[in-house]
């Protein structure tokens, strides 16, 4: 395919919201709770195509409201080119409610009565846009009414004159056709000579036809699938991709063979279903991949199937869709994973590989998570313990003033928690800040959770945004009892980091008193890591260089997708922290710091004795920050 085309597939067609019940097995009017994913056929294959690697675009309306910017976010942060969603002011974003009943059971009711992606038109074409991308993805239900239609055939003969390849997903949905009763959005195929006609009169201009036996059948105007695909074959030479559900599928060019035993397939793996839905766009991006760079039909077949059996052993549709990494690992060890939803590695990189893009180079983070200091600070200055709450929104203040005025760029950061904290947070949050959290039992030793043991049920509540940050004073040569009992607690703290989606922050301190050597850190970093434990970010000490490489050297061969180390303050001096930074020089794998006590300390002490008023407070702060933003990033000079 040419290689001056800047795009390798535009999908046009619906792009929704999927609310997924969570209770699984319960009929869907008696799900309590629903998980919010991006929906839609064509929206899950540009999502996944954008995740598998391919340069994608989203052709499509959505609404003038909170899901309409959802959709459109989601997708950009996957990597599709948004530019031609058109923002609907006068419809409201398709919607989905979806629920998992059993292995055969996915009751769903769609709701999209005039809603906006249904309302695309010949005008939302441009022709120059279609001309740039190798291929033209179109889904079948944008084909059924007279609007959707010419503006889908409008596409195509943009396409056909532009060299664009012009792909077909027949994605029947009965009920998008006016087909079955508004509810009835399960039943997946419903004779109809009237819609087999309509998607014939496009086949004739396609490259490449997608879709299972039943919508073979209704492309084709027959329940018999040989005399289907024959049918549609007489209309057109494109390649036809037939899925064939767990046998995996088969791709035909060219005569259709005599009989179903003569069709050889490309056989899929064998998984334990959890969910169908979703599936066939998952399988459709992984075709992409190896169909639109030139692989063989055996290559892209084995991409397609793998990432159909990994969707179904998931919940959700597009954020179940694996990355490129992780679906070609999954490829090479597939023999050895029966149970794709439980295997430890896979699982870890779909973690890692579908995190939100943004690669966080430099971290300066203003650290006022505490909670015990903060209240004995009031206590001494004789202030009311009820201070600190509007105390820590002016610090959030002078945070925000001194990255400014320190031109961080967006690289600003904040630790806060929601005992003081919580107006801080709901004020920076959402402005693209790095936002760590704390769960820990402030000084408890082993570690305990705030809120008790069910922390899972808590960062339910929480934004996806915000980092999990947990504090433990841990020694690797502690006593048995106490490394078990805290260990026990970080693992549990990790798994429940996994479900939610947070990423997580662990803090380790050696405790006082105790013996530290170079060797410490790198030592605790291992066993943390022999736990299965591999966190998404460290926060740590000031170290040796010695002790910088070790650590560097670990969480390269444990964890290379960990995204750094930030280092801490334990209220030192400014000098010592600035001897701490300019240790760290040499290795890119510390990010930043997150210091707290350095920079609010004395302000803080003067404004609960009310000495100095609330923009000199937020000044002191800010002047304090900023130096050691200086000093941060002068230390590859300094030393």
């Amino acid at each position: 395919m040419s290689q001056q085309k800047s795009l390798d597939v535009i999908c046009l067609g619906r792009a929704a919201v999927d609310l997924y019940g969570e209770q699984i097995g319960s009929p869907l009017e008696d799900m309590s709770s629903f998980a919010k994913y991006l929906g839609g056929s064509s929206g899950n294959i540009a999502f996944g195509t954008a995740r598998l690697g391919l340069k994608s675009a989203m052709l499509t309306r959505v609404g003038n409201e909170h899901m309409g910017t959802f959709v459109r976010e989601e997708l950009a942060r996957a990597g599709v080119n948004t530019s031609q969603i058109t923002t609907d002011a006068e419809r409201l974003t398709g919607l989905v409610i979806l629920g998992i009943k059993d292995q055969e059971t996915f009751p769903l009711i769609f709701y999209r009565k005039d809603c906006a992606d249904m309302a695309i038109s010949s005008d939302d074409i441009d022709a120059d846009f279609i001309a740039s991308s190798q291929s033209l993805l179109i889904t079948g239900t944008h084909f059924s009414t007279p609007e959707t239609y010419a503006a889908s055939t409008t596409a195509i003969k943009y396409a056909k004159a532009a060299g664009t390849k012009v792909i077909v997903d027949i994605d029947y949905r009965p009920v998008l056709w006016g087909l079955t009763a508004l509810g009835d959005g399960e039943t997946r195929f419903i004779s109809s000579e009237g819609v087999s006609k309509h998607l014939q009169s496009i086949l004739p201009d396609c490259d490449l036809i997608v879709g299972t036996e039943e919508e073979v059948h209704i492309a084709g105007g027959t329940t018999d699938t040989i005399a289907a695909l024959n049918k549609i074959r007489s209309l057109t030479d494109a390649s036809i991709v037939l899925k064939l559900g767990p046998l995996g599928c088969t791709v035909l060019d060219g005569a259709i063979p005599a009989s179903m035993d003569d069709i050889v397939p490309f056989t899929g793996v064998r998984v334990d279903v959890l969910n169908v839905l979703g599936a066939g766009d998952a399988f459709l991006s992984g075709f992409l991949r190896g169909w639109l760079q030139g692989a063989d039909h055996q290559t892209s077949a084995g991409y397609a199937n793998a990432c159909g059996a990994l969707v179904v052993s998931r919940h959700g549709c597009a954020p179940a869709i694996p990355s490129a990494e992780e679906l070609d690992y999954y490829i090479a060890n597939s023999d050895n994973i029966p149970r794709p939803d439980l295997d430890e590695e896979l699982n870890y990189l779909h973690r890692v590989t579908t995190r939100p893009p943004k690669e966080w180079h430099e971290i300066c983070g203003l650290a006022f998570d505490h909670r015990k200091q903060f209240f004995d600070m009031a206590t001494a200055a004789g202030a009311d313990p009820k201070r600190i709450k509007p105390l820590k929104k002016l610090i959030a203040k002078a945070a925000e003033q001194g990255a400014k005025e320190a031109g961080l760029s967006g690289n600003i950061g904040v630790l806060i928690d929601d005992t003081y904290g919580q107006d801080a947070l709901n004020d920076i949050t959402g402005k693209g800040w790095w936002i760590g959290r704390p769960v820990e039992q402030p000084s408890s030793r082993p570690i305990e959770l705030e809120g008790g043991r069910s922390i899972g049920d808590r960062l339910k509540s929480w934004p996806r945004e915000h980092v999990v940050k947990c504090l433990v004073f841990y020694h690797p040569d502690d006593s048995l009892e106490m490394l078990l009992a805290q260990e026990r607690q970080i693992k549990e703290l990790y798994q429940a980091c996994c479900a939610s989606g947070h990423e997580m922050l662990l803090e380790l301190i050696p405790p006082q008193q105790s013996e530290v050597d170079d060797n410490t850190l790198p030592r605790a970093l291992s066993r943390i890591y022999n736990l299965g434990v591999r966190p998404d970010w460290w926060k740590l000490p000031g170290m040796s260089p010695n002790s910088w490489q070790q650590v560097t050297d670990i969480i390269s061969e444990r964890a290379p997708h960990c995204r750094g180390v930030v280092m801490l303050g334990l209220d030192a001096p400014a000098a010592q922290l600035q001897a701490s930074f300019d240790n760290s020089a040499d290795f890119d794998i510390c990010k930043g710091f997150t210091v707290g006590r350095t920079i609010f300390s004395e302000p803080s002490r003067q404004w609960l004795s009310n000495s100095i008023d609330d923009q000199q407070f937020i000044d002191a702060v800010a002047k304090n920050y900023i130096e050691l933003i200086g000093f941060w990033r002068n230390r590859k000079a300094n030393k």
